[in-house]
């Protein structure tokens, strides 16, 4: 496509392939916001670009299970073509519960789970790799994280909070007002949650609601994106996309709207 050679052959992940998500079980809600698969297509390798979005994820790939922390900027992980991922978002603050570790010390990475200590990890791969396709693999992996979600603790109320004033765009000072903390506890409670502060998660999360407008427009104008995204203006939404996701907000639009249609 014409699109991917102004590009250098960069894709977003979900032209690369087809991704699907579904709402977790009850038992899981408190703990996952969805739950996702994504088959990538077979033929030539291709570079996918997976943008942040302020979550933390646990994934199955290649036989293990591996925790995808937060980015900050795009990632560009080499996957085999026809590699089916199946995954797990964690809900805002679950994670560090989950993996008994801040996020902050895994933005950017992706590390086994086994190589953060959960003691249920082989039996959970072991059970995993039994499975004849990725439809039975995606039941099981929803039925394993149920029965490891029963003794764990929920996330507490104010990482909610804080994910849902990034999403809306409420600035920093008005939420630090309607959770009567301190600039140093916002802080510190947004590393231990999201990997990074609020200005970095509320600039992320911008990202995505600019993301979803382009999958929802098929005609808006650039600078209204710019506007109705809560950018400053287009040149500001120019060097923010380009800076999260290594494309310009013209190609990402055409990618959007081209994953609509017909190969």
């Amino acid at each position: 496509m014409a699109t991917e050679k102004r590009n250098g052959g960069i894709l977003l992940a979900a032209r690369a392939g087809r991704y699907r998500e579904y709402a977790p079980p009850p038992a899981l809600r408190g703990h996952f916001s969805r739950l996702w698969s994504h088959s990538l297509h077979d033929g030539p390798p291709a570079t996918v670009a997976i943008v942040p979005d302020g979550y933390c994820d646990l994934l199955w790939i290649g036989g293990r299970l591996v925790v995808a922390g937060p980015d900050r900027t795009a990632a560009f992980p080499l996957i085999r073509p026809g590699t089916t991922v199946i995954g797990a978002r964690f809900a805002p603050g679950a994670a560090a519960l989950w993996l008994k570790t801040p996020l902050s010390a895994l933005v950017g990475c992706s590390v086994r789970l086994s190589d953060i200590g959960r003691t249920d990890t082989a039996d959970f791969e072991a059970r995993l790799q039994d499975c004849p396709d990725a439809a039975d693999a995606m039941v099981l992996f929803a039925r394993l994280l149920e029965e490891a979600a029963r003794g764990e603790e929920e996330p507490a109320a104010d990482a909610a909070v804080i994910f849902a004033a990034a999403d809306s765009g409420c600035p920093s000072p008005s939420l630090r007002r309607r959770l009567d903390i301190s600039e140093r506890q916002l802080r510190r409670r947004c590393h231990q949650h999201f990997g990074y502060g609020a200005k970095t998660l509320e600039r992320i999360r911008r990202f995505q609601r600019f993301l979803d407008l382009c999958r929802r427009s098929h005609a808006m104008p650039l600078a209204q994106l710019a506007l109705e995204a809560g950018f400053a203006d287009q040149a500001h939404m120019t060097r923010e996309v380009g800076e999260l996701s290594c494309l310009t907000p013209g190609v990402i639009l055409d990618q959007l709207n081209a994953r609509e249609m017909p190969d």
